[in-house]
Parts: C-alpha cells; sequence; structure tokens
C-alpha cells in the first residue's frame, strides 16, 4: 500500500486526498460508498485527486522509478533501437523529444485541418529537448504491438514493465468500481464491462534539465496544456515538482499538484466526462517550472531532471460510449454523440503524430 495512514489529511495544496486504506473485496457497502462518494465528488468538481493506501507498495514504485532513470540514460543511438513508429495509430516505443504535440483541443472542433495547424506549432526550441517517453501496452493487445529495445540493451526491463503494467490494472478496476457507485450507479462493475485491461497503455516520462528563464519567458514547455483522452489516467510522479491543473474557479489559471509521496495522482480523461454527460470533469493540467526554487543549479538556473509514470485506462476498442442513463435527464439532455473508443483514439492521436513523422537521425 501507499505509506500514509488512515489518518491522512483530506487536501493537498487544494487537491482532495481519498484514501482506500478500507477498500477491500470484503468491505461492507457502507465502506465503499463512503470512500466512492469521497472520489466522485473530487472528480466532479476538480477532476483530480490523490489517492493513498492503495495496492502498490513504496518498493514497487521506486523500483519503475530506477527502471525509467536506467532507460532514459541510455544513449540515444541505444533508445532509438525500440522507436514510435512512425504516424498516430500505434502509440508504443520510444518518442525523441519533439516528436509528440499535445493540445488542449478535445477534437470536436468542426475543422478537418485542425490536426495540422495544431501540429505547427513547435513546443520545441533546440538546444534544450524539453520530454521523452516510452510506451508500454499489453503484448496481447495486437492493434498496438509493442516495441521493445533487445533484450541485452536492458536486461530485466521488460520483464518488469509488462508485471508493473498489469499491477496498475488492478488498482484501475478498484478505482472504476469506485467511480460507478460514486456517481450512482448499481452495478459498480459498470465500467469495467467495457474494460478489459488490454488498452491501457503504461508511459514512462522523462523532463531533462532545462534553464529556467527560458520556461519563465515562455520560449520553451516541458509539457503545454492539455487533458487526457481515455477514462482515468493514475499518474505516479517523483519529487520534482511541476504539475499544474487548471483552477476550476480560475479559469485560465493553475495550481501546483505538489507531490505527495506514494500517492497516485488520478484524473479523469475526455471520454469519461462524454461518458457521463460533464458529470465528472476533464482538467487541463500541464508541466512546468518546479515550485521550489532551491532545486535549481549553476549560472543558467538548470531545473532539476523530472520523471513521471502515467498509466492511461481506455475501454476495448469497439465499445460503443453513450451517455451512461444515469447521468441524464430533463435539465441535462445527453451532450455528445455515441463514439466508439477506436474512433475517438485514432481522432485524438492525429493531433500529435502526424502519418508523415518518422524516427529521427
Amino acid at each position: 500500500m501507499g505509506s500514509m495512514n488512515k489518518e491522512a489529511p483530506t487536501e493537498h495544496g487544494g487537491i482532495p486526498i481519498v484514501d482506500f486504506a478500507s477498500w477491500t473485496i470484503c468491505s461492507p457497502p457502507e465502506e465503499k460508498q463512503r470512500i466512492a462518494s469521497q472520489l466522485a465528488q473530487a472528480c466532479q468538481s476538480i477532476g483530480f485527486v490523490y489517492i493513498v493506501n492503495h495496492r502498490i507498495p513504496h518498493e514497487r514504485l521506486q523500483e519503475a522509478f530506477h527502471w525509467s532513470k536506467k532507460l532514459f540514460n541510455l544513449e540515444q543511438e541505444q533508445k532509438m533501437l525500440a522507436p514510435h513508429p512512425p504516424g498516430h495509430v500505434v502509440h508504443r516505443g520510444y518518442s525523441w523529444p519533439g516528436l509528440e504535440k499535445v493540445s488542449n483541443s478535445m477534437g470536436d472542433e468542426d475543422d478537418p485541418d485542425l490536426a495540422t495547424k495544431l501540429r505547427q506549432v513547435s513546443d520545441l526550441k533546440p538546444p534544450h529537448p524539453h520530454k521523452e517517453s516510452y510506451e508500454i501496452g499489453s503484448d496481447d493487445y495486437k492493434d498496438q504491438p509493442n516495441v521493445w529495445l533487445p533484450e541485452h540493451v536492458l536486461p530485466g526491463f521488460r520483464n518488469f514493465m509488462t508485471s508493473f503494467y498489469w499491477h496498475s490494472w488492478e488498482n484501475a478496476k478498484m478505482i472504476l468500481q469506485a467511480m460507478a457507485i460514486g456517481i450512482g450507479l448499481e452495478d459498480e462493475d459498470y465500467f469495467l464491462r467495457y474494460h478489459s485491461g488490454h488498452e491501457n497503455q503504461l508511459r514512462l516520462l522523462h523532463y531533462p534539465s532545462v534553464p529556467a528563464a527560458s520556461l519563465e519567458e515562455g520560449s520553451m514547455t516541458r509539457m503545454d496544456a492539455h487533458s487526457d483522452w481515455g477514462s482515468i489516467t493514475m499518474l505516479f510522479q517523483d519529487n520534482c515538482g511541476g504539475l499544474q491543473i487548471g483552477d476550476p474557479n480560475k479559469p485560465g489559471q493553475f495550481i501546483d499538484a505538489k507531490p505527495l509521496q506514494d500517492a497516485i495522482v488520478l484524473n479523469i480523461g475526455d471520454l469519461l466526462q462524454r461518458w457521463s454527460n460533464d458529470t465528472l470533469k476533464s482538467s487541463l493540467h500541464r508541466v512546468t517550472l518546479p515550485p521550489r526554487q532551491d532545486r535549481f543549479t549553476g549560472d543558467e538556473r538548470l531545473t532539476q531532471e523530472r520523471y513521471s509514470i502515467p498509466y492511461f485506462v481506455g475501454p476495448i476498442g469497439t465499445s460503443i460510449i453513450e451517455t451512461i442513463p444515469k447521468c441524464i435527464d430533463e435539465r441535462h439532455p445527453p451532450k455528445y454523440d455515441p463514439v466508439t473508443w477506436d474512433d475517438y483514439r485514432l481522432m485524438r492521436g492525429s493531433m500529435q503524430y502526424m502519418n508523415s513523422e518518422v524516427a529521427a537521425t
């Protein structure tokens, strides 16, 4: 479990904390309802929440970050032995700095050239790359085949990350059950029936050191403001800081999602917002300067390197996602047309990875 106990505070820097210590298979319904209500309330108001006393131990998380650092410390030519495939259809393997372009568009705009326009705006300013990543999924998900490094390059990496992927899914199932109860559904497995675990994505992220002035003046970003595509995202972050979420009470302003040791930072994805008819909130978030100024070094005030591990949860690709009946009434008619996860995922991916892009040399 996470390192915090049952007396944990109820918020951290203005973001709610939900304690899952007493959530078990044998928990009485009223206890599950109490936790689920706290979770839903947070996700309805701000769309982000810290989850403590989950089921991934401290030592396991430390090992995951250890492997991530070993990966990104490899020489560039070694990392390029597992390159992200060209285009936006398959999202696996190593993404070098500048390959991915994030945006805050949910894809509902009526503009056939939107993806091209978004890609024309560069958020990479050499010689200081802002992020690199490595994407991992289920080896049984044939639509998204994994792109693994050769075993001799980083022995044991594939085995650990495969195990960590499925360990994370076990936690996600618990959260999806709580979410169903929290929004008033009688069937706690409502969301689970649409998810198999094979369509999820484990991402290892590294933000290299950059001059603080470049971030302050806006000539460089670590990650621009964006929302996530899928059902939910579970994020594990190191102690660097820099993650910010949109302030629900002050549009255009952001608040710090300060590191909380071993906690999952959970946020709602765009698909679940659509699914719930905006009952649950998908919020913008970004990565920028660490809040601790004493973590800058040297004359250039270089920022600390940042490592984070998000786990994106999505439904079965052919699932038709349409508004949950419980979320519809006379004052809240359906706002979104039905869509399959495959169609929605490909549409959103086209805004970040252009078909013509090829591996960096």
